[in-house]
């Protein structure tokens, strides 16, 4: 297998994770494939980059010190942002052609990219033997040859290790987000060993009958509410062979995640204001725990309802009236098995 595995699975996951959210975010689905990846450096990467670039730093503290960095396409920032301000699309597909970036862009692909990196620590946090935090930096604009090109702008000169997704959004010619990491970072995220580690032995036949066992289980999803769209909810799941568990609103939240098992949590909310959200500082900090995960049912989602509930730590959301009761399967075995 190549090196850094762990750290490409790792950024694919939070990527795919951030395509997810950024796509409630954006009201249109934003998908993130899988990265190639290859050692590049700034010179050579300039030289076979003639478009204009916008990079986002991300400063990594605590046990893993160090930078790297998300560079998209700025046609792509702009597409984004401007899918989020609500610019209709020939407006939309424009301002990519001419590269328009306006103030309000900027602001909106901030919201984005805020969204981007709480993926990322949400993914690698519990990935890693050590506590890592993740901090956006200012973003960078940079156009060939009409940008004063330094050491460090648009990003450090160095070698780096590339990681390239194509990112896609019907309607609109995407291109791709290029993560670089330089490889000492690369190094602390996935230590690479100095020489060929030993074979692993064999799993004991009854070590490994009892981790299919394990796997045998049904996992556990919780629904939480107070009214009638509950009973909908459980009703709905059933047929899916889920290990379901019904509670109101107010039941003994520690005594229901104790088992430590809780792969997903339904919460049925009446209304989308700050008060109702509340309950995600109760649920979230439980299910990261057991590795779990949020889903939202409401009656209405606003644009900054959804952008609330993402940061309060929602996973997904789904209209409940009508409950679309496909769409809730989907979701939950997709947060199930990611």
């Amino acid at each position: 297998m190549s090196a850094f595995e762990k750290l490409q699975s790792m950024l694919d996951a939070a990527m795919k994770q951030a395509g997810e959210e950024s796509s409630m975010l954006l009201g249109q689905n934003l998908t993130v494939a899988a990265s190639d990846v290859l050692n590049t450096d700034r010179k050579s990467y300039l030289a076979g980059e003639d478009g204009a670039i916008y990079v986002v730093g991300v400063e990594s503290r605590e046990a893993y010190p160090g930078r790297f960095y998300l560079l998209f396409s700025l046609g792509d920032a702009i597409v984004m942002s401007s899918i989020l301000l609500g610019i209709p699309g020939p407006r939309v597909q424009e301002k990519r052609r001419l590269s328009i970036q306006e103030p309000d862009d900027v602001d909106a692909f901030g919201e984005i990219a805020n969204q981007i990196i709480g993926s990322f620590n949400s993914v690698f946090q519990p990935k890693l033997p050590d506590k890592v935090h993740l901090k956006l930096l200012s973003p960078v604009k940079y156009i060939p040859e009409v940008d004063l090109l330094t050491d460090q702008i648009p990003f450090p000169d160095g070698s780096y290790l590339m990681y390239r997704a194509p990112l896609e959004i019907t309607g609109y010619e995407m291109n791709r987000l290029d993560i670089m990491i330089p490889p000492a970072l690369a190094n602390l995220f996935d230590p690479q060993p100095e020489e060929t580690a030993e074979e692993e032995a064999p799993v004991p036949p009854a070590e490994e009958a009892a981790a299919e066992a394990a796997v045998a289980v049904p996992p556990s999803v919780l629904v939480l509410g107070d009214d009638e769209v509950r009973q909908e909810i459980m009703e709905g799941l059933a047929p899916g062979g889920f290990r379901l568990v019904d509670a109101p609103m107010g039941a003994d939240l520690p005594a229901l995640f104790s088992a430590g098992d809780v792969r997903v949590a339904v919460v049925s909310l009446k209304r989308t204001f700050d008060r109702d959200l509340a309950i995600c500082k109760r649920v979230v900090p439980m299910l990261k725990k057991c590795e779990g995960s949020l889903l939202l049912c409401a009656p209405e989602w606003t644009r900054s309802a959804v952008l609330k509930a993402l940061k309060a730590g929602a996973r997904d959301i789904l209209m409940m009236h009508p409950l679309d009761l496909r769409e809730l399967n989907l979701k939950v075995e997709k947060l199930v098995h990611p």
